[in-house]
């Protein structure tokens, strides 16, 4: 068992709250290491180290573009070179199959990339303004916010920590980097790397610790400019209650229960691939699952029954014999799963298949559960209303066009959302219609690191990756210079 150390101020330490956190293997309930948790004495250390490597050392905060983005490109090289052990880790602590780990650090190295370009690009502008006080120069420039607090989720641990740190670091600010206990062990490769890649002292910081203590902390701290937090809605609400004192910048992708649009026209069994793809991926472990399949009532029954026989298909097993789907997280997060399993055959709706534990062979001492799908779903039901986050499908009829789109807004969330329809132009006119922030016409789930990332309503503020991701971690400063030094022109002397 390994014995592994956070990051802090550029040296490697033991936390000092003298608790023990135990990474477990998911697929085999094996401890595979543990690091000591930070205290709150730690986590200050932490925001001081930060703060004064922006604001008195500025050592990456002023360093010039080219340099900057020199040592991201030189940090994704070394991820790639690392791909295979980050993977590995990643699948062990986690429990996705090690190809969709394997993806997962795939993208993390074109993240870096992306961003490293981005800032070299043309940017910010020069304005023409009216001349009722003079002749006046007006422009734009973005700067980095300063101290950021990055709080990830344990479901996507090493992409969705670069989806925060590469933008962050691009745009010259400096981190304290706060990872899901439940899934630490790939971040602190990470932290290896940035040591290895010469990132300046206090520019990137780890604390490991129980994420109410220490998320409340930076939340509140008026030494934090920013936070940005990835995971539950109610955690999201309490970090914007903690992060008022100072009014900080809040960025909050948070939950989602996203519907699945199909429409009788669609080709059945491509509409039933992509729907595994929308809530058995990654173990339904996904903020923008497809978990609210929501059908033509005329071709249900047909899709129901595809769509169980090929989930009765699927392979569980150990995350790196790279099965079709992996354990749960944990055992507390499989029996929460478990529970609403039992929930929805008591609210009334048909179990199809799936949705019971499953221990065969190698597997009896991890954390799996089949994959399961409920039909005659409706929508006061809590299994349709509350975010699951685990493979488990709901399945509604619809009868009209209207009825799909009430259907889908049906929910305090809006992160994502899919139609389904070989009609373009109604495939157009209903996705308009999904207040979600993520949506896709005949697919689920692809992401792009070009592309905008973040949810309407109670799914969050803010957008990540993109372009949009990089402004998140930048102010904008408005520059207005008097091209003829003298008194204002805009009132007569009297």
């Amino acid at each position: 068992m390994e014995h592994k150390k956070t990051f802090i101020n550029g040296e490697w330490m033991d936390g000092t709250s003298g608790r023990i956190l135990q990474s477990v293997n998911p697929s085999t309930g094996e401890v595979i290491a543990e690091v000591r948790e930070n205290s709150i004495f730690d986590v200050k250390a932490a925001v001081t180290a930060a703060k004064t490597a922006f604001y008195e050392e500025r050592t990456w905060r002023d360093m010039d573009v080219q340099t900057r983005s020199d040592i991201l490109l030189r940090i994704a090289s070394l991820v790639e070179e690392n791909l295979e052990n980050i993977a590995e880790t990643e699948a062990m602590d986690n429990g996705k199959p090690l190809r969709e780990a394997e993806a997962d650090v795939d993208d993390a190295v074109h993240c870096f990339r992306y961003y490293a370009g981005l800032i070299r690009t043309p940017k910010e502008g020069v304005y023409e303004v009216n001349g009722n006080f003079g002749r006046m120069h007006s422009m734009e420039v973005r700067e980095p916010i300063g101290v950021c607090a990055l709080i990830t989720p344990w479901n996507f641990p090493f992409l969705m920590g670069v989806w925060k740190l590469a933008p962050a670091l691009a745009a010259g600010n400096c981190i304290i980097f706060k990872p899901s206990s439940e899934t630490v062990l790939s971040t602190i490769l990470m932290f290896e790397i940035f040591e290895k890649a010469g990132l300046p002292k206090g520019t990137v910081n780890l604390v490991i610790g129980p994420g109410g203590s220490i998320g409340n902390f930076l939340a509140e701290s008026a030494d934090v400019d920013m936070v940005t937090f990835t995971g539950s809605t109610a955690v999201g609400q309490s970090i914007m209650r903690a992060a008022a004192g100072n009014v900080k910048k809040l960025g909050l992708e948070l939950g989602g229960k996203s519907p699945n649009i199909i429409f009788a026209d669609t080709d059945l069994d491509a509409a039933v691939e992509w729907a595994m793809l929308g809530i058995f991926f990654n173990q339904g472990e996904v903020c923008c699952a497809g978990s609210r399949i929501i059908i033509e009532h005329s071709v249900k029954d047909e899709f129901v029954r595809r769509f169980a026989e090929r989930t009765e298909r699927m392979t569980l097993g150990n995350a790196l014999d790279n099965p079709d789907m992996g354990p749960l997280v944990s055992e507390k997060h499989m029996n929460d799963v478990l529970s609403y399993i039992e929930l929805g055959k008591q609210e009334g709706a048909r179990l199809v298949c799936g949705g019971t534990r499953y221990t065969e062979g190698k597997c009896a001492e991890g954390y799996f559960v089949k994959p399961a799908i409920f039909d005659g779903c409706t929508a006061d039901m809590r299994i349709v209303r509350e975010e699951i986050f685990g493979p488990v499908a709901t399945i509604q009829i619809f009868e009209t066009e209207e009825e799909a789109v009430r259907l889908a807004n049906d929910t305090v969330y809006g992160l994502a959302g899919a139609v389904f329809t070989n009609d373009a132009a109604r495939a157009i006119r209903v996705i308009k219609e999904i207040r979600a922030g993520i949506t896709w016409i005949n697919c689920y789930n692809p992401a792009f690191t070009e592309g905008p990332w973040g949810g309407y309503k109670m799914s969050g503020i803010g957008r990540e990756l993109g372009t949009h991701g990089l402004e998140e971690y930048q102010e904008i400063k408005q520059i207005n210079m008097n091209l003829t030094p003298g008194e204002p022109g805009w009132y007569q002397k009297r």
